[in-house]
C-alpha cells in the first residue's frame, strides 16, 4: 500500500510504499477510493513542519513545560533525544476517507466485503478502521461527496451542543471548509445565519447556502450581529475559525443574547474576559471533533457502543445523519472543491495548501488498480547490506512503537545484529524505522515471518497481551528471543512459555534492563561485599495514567503492576542474589472520586538469606519529583541512586559518589549482551528462571491487589 506521511521536521509530505495492514479483531480493511483534505488541520500541521525549534516551541507552550520538567528529573541530554525522537516520528495525514469494504474482521456486525463505506481513515489507498468510525454511504451519494461526511460532523457536533431550535439566530465565526458545511445544517435545520470572514470568496458560498454575511475587515461584526438578530443578541455564536486572536470569542460574547450560547469547534485566542461573560451569563463550550465516542478507547478500539436511548448522537450516528442529509441534497459539496489530484500527485496538492490560503476542498482521487496495493512485504531501500553468517544473530523484530523505535532498535543495531525483517500490525511504522535503522524488510505477515529460516533471533515490542504468545512461536519456530516486560500477563501464558522454552534449546532474554544499569552494576559489586542480610528501598514515581489507557487494561496491558512495577522486582531480585521466598502487597483503599487502579501501592519482598525489600509503587506523586529512586541499608552502611544519574555512598568505605552526565538505565546493553550471548551460544545474561520468578512473582502480587477489600 501507499500512505502519505508527515515527519514533523519536515516542510513537506511523503508517500511510502509500506506493507498492507493486517484486519484484526472489531476493524474493517479498506481501499480507499477518494479522501479530502482538512484545509485547516492539515496546513496547520504543514506550517508546524516549516517552523524552526524556537518557533514549534512557542506553538506549544504547554508542551514546553512537560520538556522542562523533563529536564530537571531526567536530565538535558536524555530530553534532547526524547524530543528529536519525537519530532521526527512521521504521522499519518488525513482524516476524511471513502472506501470499499476488502475485509471485516472478527466480532463485526452490520458491515460486509464490497460496502462503500467513509471512515476517518488517512491519506493512504488502504486503510484499516475500527467499526465505531465507519459507516455505509447511501447508493445515492458520490464517493466525491460522501468524503465531506467526517468534516461536517465535526459542524454537526458543534450544533448539538448549541442546542439549537427553529428559527433561532446563528452566528457562524469562520466560513471556512468546517464553517461552510455548518451554515448548511444550520439552514437545513431553520435557523437564520449569519457567516463571518474576511475572505469574499468564501462569504459568496455562505450566502449561496442562505446566509446573510459580514467581513470583519469591513464592517463591525458586533453591530452586524445586533442588526441580524434584530437587536435581540444572537442566540448562539459557532467559532469554527483557525487563529491565534482573541478576537472572535470577545466579539461572540458582545453579539449575544442574556444566556447565548458560545461553540468552540476551532481553534482560537482564548484570553476571556470576565465581564463579557459574567453580565449576560453566557454559556462557553468546546466542541471535541466528531461526538460523543470521540477519543474514548473502549469506543473507538473495543467497538462498545453507547446505549441510544441514553446517548443519542454518538461520531458513528453523526456520520450517518450527516450521509443521510446528503441522500436528501441537504448538503452541497461540488462548490467546496477547489482542486482534485491522483494520490500520486498528492505532494503537489499539498504545495497549493501551503501557498494559497483562499484553497477550499482538495480531493485526492485513488488509482483502479486495487490488487496491486496488496502485499504483505515490502524490501526497504536503505537497508544495511549486511550479509548472513553463520552463528551470528540475524534478526526479526516484531512492534514498531515509541520504545521498540527510539531505544530498543538502535541498541540492537548496535550490538551487531544483522537487520533482517521488521513487522508491524499497521505496516507503515515498520517501513519508517525499518529504513531509518537499515532492515532489509517490512512486514505485516508475523508468522511468515517467524517461520524464516534466515532468522534465528526475534525481539518483540508490542502491546503486552502478544508478548506470551509471540514468545512461544518464536520458540516453538527455533529462534532466540529477546522480549519487552512483561514476559507474559497471565499465568496460563506464563506456563505456556515456560514449557516452550523446555523444549527450545534456545536462549530467552526479558528486557529488564534496570540490572545493566552501570550504576546498579557499581551497587551490586558493592553489596555483594557484605555478607549479611539487605533492606532495600524502591520508589518508583510512575506518574498518572487514565484509567481507560491500554496499560491499566488488565486483558491489554496487564495492569501497570505486571506491566511496569515488574522492572523493580527484578532489579531487587538482581541486588539481593537470593531467591523470593515471601510476597506481601497493599494499593490505595476505595476513595469517592479517586480512581480504583493498582498503580498506588507497596509491595514487600522476603528472600531467601533474609534480605527484604518495598517497593513503592505511585502514580500520585509530583511530575517533577524523580521517578526512581534506589536505595540498599547493611551493615551500617547506605548506597542512594535517584533517577540513574547520582549514586551516593553513606558511611561505605572507599565509596562516596558516581554522578552521570546522561540518564543510563542499561537499556542498550541489556539487547547487546543477548546479543553478544547468541553469538557466543550462551549463557543467557540472566538466568530463565530468574525471569520465571520474576515473572511469577509479579502476577501473584497484582493478584494480591486486585483482591483486596
Amino acid at each position: 500500500m501507499k500512505q502519505l506521511l508527515q515527519d514533523l521536521s519536515k516542510d513537506k509530505p511523503d508517500i511510502v510504499t509500506a506493507p498492507t495492514p493486517a484486519v484484526t479483531s472489531g476493524t474493517l480493511l479498506i481501499d480507499t477510493t477518494v479522501s479530502l483534505i482538512s484545509t485547516g488541520t492539515e496546513r496547520m500541521l504543514l506550517d508546524f513542519g516549516k517552523a524552526n525549534f524556537v518557533q514549534k516551541a512557542r506553538q506549544q507552550p504547554d508542551k514546553v513545560k512537560v520538556v522542562l520538567s523533563k529536564v530537571k528529573t531526567d536530565g538535558l541530554l536524555t530530553t534532547v533525544e526524547a524530543v528529536r525522537s519525537k519530532l521526527a516520528k512521521p504521522i499519518p495525514l488525513g482524516y476524511c476517507n471513502v472506501g470499499v469494504v476488502r475485509e471485516v474482521g472478527a466480532g463485526i456486525s452490520g458491515f460486509n466485503v464490497g460496502d462503500r463505506v467513509i471512515s476517518n481513515g488517512s491519506h493512504a489507498d488502504v486503510v484499516r478502521v475500527p467499526q465505531n468510525l465507519c459507516a455505509r454511504i447511501p447508493d445515492d451519494v458520490a464517493d466525491e461527496m460522501a468524503a465531506f461526511t467526517v468534516m461536517a460532523s465535526i459542524g454537526l457536533q458543534g450544533i448539538r451542543l448549541a442546542k439549537l431550535t427553529l428559527g433561532e439566530c446563528v452566528a457562524v465565526t469562520g466560513a471556512g471548509m468546517i464553517g461552510l458545511l455548518t451554515v448548511q445544517l444550520l439552514r437545513a435545520q431553520g435557523c437564520r445565519v449569519l457567516a463571518l470572514d474576511f475572505d469574499e470568496n468564501k462569504l459568496a458560498l455562505a450566502r449561496s447556502f442562505g446566509a446573510e454575511t459580514c467581513n470583519p475587515a469591513h464592517e463591525d461584526p458586533v453591530a452586524a450581529g445586533m442588526t441580524f438578530s434584530r437587536g435581540q443578541g444572537m442566540d448562539a455564536v459557532l467559532i469554527t475559525a483557525s487563529t491565534k486572536s482573541n478576537d472572535p470569542v470577545r466579539q461572540a460574547a458582545q453579539m449575544s443574547r442574556q444566556r447565548g450560547r458560545i461553540i468552540l469547534v476551532g481553534v482560537v485566542g482564548l484570553e476571556l474576559s470576565r465581564a463579557d461573560f459574567y453580565d449576560k451569563e453566557l454559556s462557553f463550550q468546546v466542541s471535541c471533533s466528531y461526538g460523543p465516542g470521540r477519543y474514548d478507547p473502549s469506543y473507538e478500539e473495543g467497538g462498545q457502543d453507547y446505549p441510544i436511548g441514553f446517548v443519542r448522537w454518538t461520531e458513528h450516528r453523526n456520520f450517518e445523519a450527516v450521509l443521510d442529509m446528503m441522500s436528501a441534497r441537504a448538503l452541497q459539496t461540488d462548490t467546496l472543491i477547489s482542486h482534485r489530484f491522483d494520490f500520486e500527485e498528492a505532494p503537489k496538492a499539498y504545495e497549493i495548501l501551503g501557498n494559497d490560503k483562499s484553497s477550499r476542498g482538495i480531493v485526492l482521487n485513488y488509482p483502479q488498480d486495487i490488487e496491486s496495493r496488496h502485499v504483505s512485504r515490502v524490501g526497504l531501500k536503505n537497508k544495511s547490506g549486511s550479509t548472513l553468517a553463520a552463528g551470528k544473530p540475524v534478526l526479526g523484530m516484531i512492534g514498531a512503537g515509541n520504545y521498540g523505535s527510539r531505544i530498543l532498535i538502535p541498541a540492537l543495531t548496535k550490538a551487531g545484529a544483522t537487520l533482517h525483517t521488521i513487522a508491524s500490525s499497521g505496516g507503515t511504522s515498520g517501513v519508517v524505522h525499518g529504513e531509518r535503522n537499515g532492515f532489509a524488510y517490512a512486514t505485516t505477515d508475523t508468522e511468515g515471518m517467524l517461520a524464516d529460516p534466515e532468522i534465528n533471533t526475534i525481539a518483540i515490542a508490542t502491546r503486552h497481551n502478544s508478548h506470551a504468545s509471540l514468545v512461544t512461536k518464536a520458540l516453538q519456530n527455533g529462534k532466540h528471543v529477546f522480549v519487552e516486560k512483561p514476559l507474559a500477563i497471565t499465568r496460563e501464558e506464563l506456563a505456556a512459555v515456560e514449557a516452550a522454552y523446555a523444549d527450545a534449546n534456545r536462549l530467552l532474554m526479558v528486557g529488564f534492563n534496570r540490572r545493566f544499569a552501570p550504576q546498579i552494576q557499581t551497587m551490586k559489586k558493592l553489596v555483594d561485599q557484605v555478607p549479611e542480610p539487605k533492606s532495600f528501598v524502591m520508589v518508583m514515581n510512575a506518574g498518572a495514567i487514565p484509567e481507560g489507557h491500554w496499560t491499566q487494561d488488565n486483558a491489554v496491558g496487564g495492569g501497570r503492576i505486571i506491566g511496569e512495577a515488574c522492572h523493580l522486582i527484578d532489579l531487587m531480585r538482581f541486588l539481593a542474589g537470593a531467591p523470593i521466598v515471601s510476597v506481601q502487597a497493599r494499593r490505595m483503599g476505595e476513595t469517592p472520586g479517586v480512581a480504583i487502579t493498582e498503580d498506588k501501592a507497596a509491595i514487600i519482598l522476603g528472600f531467601e538469606d533474609g534480605s527484604f525489600g518495598a517497593i513503592h509503587y505511585l502514580a500520585n506523586g509530583a511530575s517533577s519529583f524523580p521517578k526512581e529512586r534506589v536505595e540498599v541499608f547493611a551493615a551500617g552502611r547506605t548506597l542512594q541512586l535517584n533517577n540513574f544519574l547520582k549514586l551516593k555512598g553513606f558511611g561505605w568505605p572507599g565509596f562516596k559518589k558516581n554522578s552521570l552526565m546522561r540518564q543510563n538505565k542499561g537499556q542498550s546493553v541489556c539487547p547487546e549482551m543477548f546479543m553478544k550471548a547468541v553469538e557466543a551460544g550462551g549463557p543467557a545474561p540472566i538466568p530463565a528462571e530468574e525471569l520465571f520468578e520474576v515473572s511469577r512473582v509479579a502476577l501473584e502480587v497484582a493478584e494480591i491487589l486486585r483482591v483486596q477489600k
